[in-house]
């Protein structure tokens, strides 16, 4: 029979392991990005103020927590999109979304092929579906404004993006990915776009 302090302890562990996980994802955050995706998980635990143990209860393999790690920022990446919409006019809202998902693309780079590894017990995340729809929403309403070109896709776009992406990844300025950017925006938009 459980009593009410054996219920307050459960919860005090529960929220205990609720706190390290948050801990161990914004740790490797940091890591990932200071190291690639083979960064070291002793370092991301001791980051996180634990012991190895912890994280590998948390995160059974480095996939897990890569993906744990890439799910934060896609859904931030999205939750972004979805802001735009309702704030912004559709074509400023698409280009500031552009400009976000390649400096996404440029931090993540190595991440994807590191989730390709087929590890046993680790999540799915399909986060080209989850990009793909943050970026048919923004371009449809831009198309429906009249400002985006109608033939283009969503596809396209981040085709365009994640090329620009992958031939800049080795530069420490962002200035010739910023230009690349410059050029497919003004393939983009059916109108001028002295006023974006």
């Amino acid at each position: 029979m459980t009593t009410g302090r054996d219920h307050a302890a459960q919860k005090v562990r529960r929220a205990d392991a609720r706190l390290n996980r948050e801990r161990l994802v914004a740790a490797a955050h940091e890591v990932f990005t200071e190291a690639g995706p083979e960064a070291s998980l002793n370092e991301i635990a001791r980051r996180a103020g634990v012991g190895p143990g912890t994280l590998y209860r948390h995160f059974p393999n480095r996939k897990a927590l890569l993906t744990a790690v890439l799910r934060d920022r896609v859904q931030a990446l999205c939750e972004h999109a979805e802001k735009l919409r309702t704030t912004d006019s559709a074509d400023s809202a698409l280009t500031q979304w552009l400009r976000t998902f390649l400096a996404h693309a440029r931090a993540n780079h190595g991440m994807g092929s590191a989730l390709m590894v087929n590890e046993p017990g680790t999540p799915d995340l399909d986060c080209h579906q989850l990009i793909l729809n943050a970026a048919a929403g923004l371009l449809t309403r831009a198309q429906q404004h009249g400002t985006a070109r109608s033939g283009l896709t969503a596809d396209d776009l981040l085709r365009l993006i994640t090329g620009i992406a992958l031939s800049t990844a080795r530069d420490q300025d962002a200035e010739p990915a910023h230009r690349l950017l410059a050029l497919v925006l003004d393939a983009v938009y059916a109108v001028p776009r002295q006023s974006r």
